[in-house]
C-alpha cells in the first residue's frame, strides 16, 4: 500500500522551471513538502525521496495524512469484536 500511495503523489506531481534555470517540484495534496533539482529527472528523483521522508515523518509524529487518488495509508481505528 506505501508504494501504491508514493506512485499516486508523484503521478499528481507539479514541476516549475524557475528563472535560474532549475525545476521546483512541489505534490499539491501533502502541504510543505517540495524539492529542487537541476534536471527535470533530479528534481524528480529528489521529491520522491523527500515524499518518503515526509512520510515517515507524518507517522512518527501521528500526523494525518491525505488521502491520494483514493489510496489511504493512515492508520484505521481497531474496534473491538464481541463475543
Amino acid at each position: 500500500m506505501l508504494t501504491q500511495y508514493i506512485r499516486a503523489a508523484m503521478h499528481e506531481a507539479h514541476y516549475e522551471l524557475m528563472e535560474n534555470g532549475r525545476y521546483f517540484a512541489t505534490v499539491p495534496s501533502c502541504p510543505g513538502l517540495w524539492a529542487e533539482g537541476a534536471t527535470l529527472e533530479e528534481s524528480r528523483d529528489e521529491l520522491e525521496s523527500t515524499l518518503e521522508d515526509w512520510i515517515l515523518l507524518k507517522v512518527r509524529f501521528g500526523d494525518t495524512m491525505p488521502v491520494i487518488a483514493g489510496v489511504d495509508i493512515n492508520p484505521q481505528p481497531v474496534h473491538a469484536e464481541a463475543y
